[in-house]
């Protein structure tokens, strides 16, 4: 009896030491929910919604209905059914190559071509995905190679969205909000127009666009100097808070050796943009003072040079600009093309008739561009061929030549006839817009921005 009393006596013990039952089921329920937080969260049901209890009612009056309050989940599905929607959906980011078309993504990617035939089939589609740009960004969601999404953006105010609606695709171009600021900013060069735009906080097609504009006045690589100073209005274009790119140039100011150029830019009530001086006088000229883009004057205008080929003196009549081979070469005016061949130490050349009196000649190229040949007529700024070094010539460049009558004239400081001013119906509408855009390039108090 002794032995049994003590062997009870030690059973008591240990289910003492044991844990009770409301405790293993709170630890249960705390596993549980560290289990769900570790896996992404608790989210309530979304059919669940919370009541709150009816408030207290004055006698005689009735009760005012339970506020019914959604539970965040169910916001948040609510306000983006897309996006969770979506979220089932395997994502794929596709990096548009060159020569390649959404036929060929798709079967890369294994999705449902007859979903392809479908989107674009509808209105309007075709045209916009048919043109795909080599380094464009393509969205597409899809669930086992069925299409359930697409996007692409068209350009920066426009964006292709196409979804599925049960067993249809449906398309909508989406507005996409652009935010413009104008802004002026200033410099003096140093080194290089390009270091100088960046220093004073704008981009390099702000840089070009300078360039571009005083272009026919100013070659920006022969006649800038160390001092010269700039001023540029333009636009900035913002999308959602985020920097896009500089907007066009509204006005602008270019000092070069002391020369002050000025230029405003005028949409006339037609859409045309074109930019004049302050007085309504066209920018624009008849040639291009320099038919590529290059990265220094090699050689000038001279009449005693000595050859570097035939080691003899010999008359330089035009400039050489140095650029790597394959550089585009314009045509510094319309006309049309004399003469597209190999002529002597010229090696490769093209010559543009502008008129009964002026002629521009392209030595050493290395190619010829599409199009090009005799009887071809050509626009100012037409690409006519490639930079090379073909014929007579050390190192890759262009040789390019003007000549007026037959006689040679230097193409940096030869006179160059301008487009037609502002129309005079205009005139009135231009000088009151131009104005206050012109103001912005007062100089204002405080330190002026250099490059460095």
């Amino acid at each position: 009896m002794a032995l049994n009393l003590k062997a009870a006596g030690k059973r008591l013990a240990l289910l003492r030491r044991m844990p009770s039952a409301a405790f293993l089921l709170q630890a249960g329920a705390c596993s549980v929910v560290a289990w769900s937080l570790w896996h992404g969260g608790l989210t309530q049901p979304p059919s669940l919604t919370s009541v709150a209890a009816p408030a207290p009612t004055a006698p005689g009056t009735a009760p005012a209905a339970p506020a019914t309050t959604v539970a965040p989940a169910m916001t948040l599905a609510a306000a983006t059914p897309l996006a969770d929607a979506r979220a089932a959906l395997s994502a794929v980011d596709v990096i548009v190559t060159r020569n390649d078309t959404l036929d060929h993504i798709f079967r890369r990617w294994k999705l449902n071509l007859s979903d392809l035939a479908s989107m674009r089939s509808l209105p309007g589609v075709r045209a916009n995905l048919d043109s795909l740009r080599p380094g464009e960004l393509l969205h597409l969601w899809h669930k086992d190679g069925q299409l359930f999404g697409l996007e692409r953006r068209l350009n920066e105010s426009q964006t292709l969205k196409v979804s599925r609606d049960g067993d249809q695709l449906k398309a909508d171009v989406v507005q996409n909000a652009l935010d413009t600021r104008s802004r002026t900013v200033r410099g003096r060069i140093d080194s290089s127009l390009f270091e100088a735009v960046e220093s004073a906080g704008a981009h390099d097609q702000t840089a070009v666009a300078l360039a571009d504009i005083f272009g026919w006045d100013i070659d920006f690589v022969l006649d800038v100097r160390p001092g010269d100073t700039f001023a540029v209005t333009y636009s900035e274009i913002w999308r959602d808070g985020k920097f896009v790119k500089d907007g066009p140039i509204e006005a602008a100011e270019f000092v070069n050796q002391g020369r002050e150029f000025r230029a405003a830019r005028y949409v006339d009530p037609d859409g045309e943009s074109h930019y004049y001086t302050p007085d309504g006088r066209s920018m624009h000229k008849a040639f291009l003072r320099a038919p590529v883009e290059f990265t220094r004057v090699s050689s000038r205008f001279n009449s005693a040079r000595l050859h570097p080929i035939l080691n003899r003196i010999r008359a330089h009549k035009g400039v050489d600009y140095a650029a790597p081979i394959g550089t585009p070469v314009k045509a510094a005016g319309d006309g049309s093309i004399r003469f597209a061949g190999v002529m002597g130490g010229y090696g490769n050349v093209v010559e543009i008739e502008h008129s009964r009196s002026v002629m521009t000649v392209y030595g050493h190229l290395s190619r010829f561009a599409r199009g090009t040949r005799v009887g071809a007529h050509v626009t100012q700024g037409t690409v006519i061929a490639y930079v090379g070094m073909t014929g007579l010539a050390t190192g890759p460049h262009l040789h390019y030549e003007y000549r007026v009558n037959g006689v040679f004239k230097n193409p940096q400081t030869v006179p160059l006839p301008s487009a037609a001013p502002i129309d005079a119906r205009y005139r009135d509408d231009f000088l009151a817009r131009t104005a206050p855009l012109l103001a912005t390039l007062d100089v204002p108090q405080g330190p002026m921005l250099v490059a460095r």
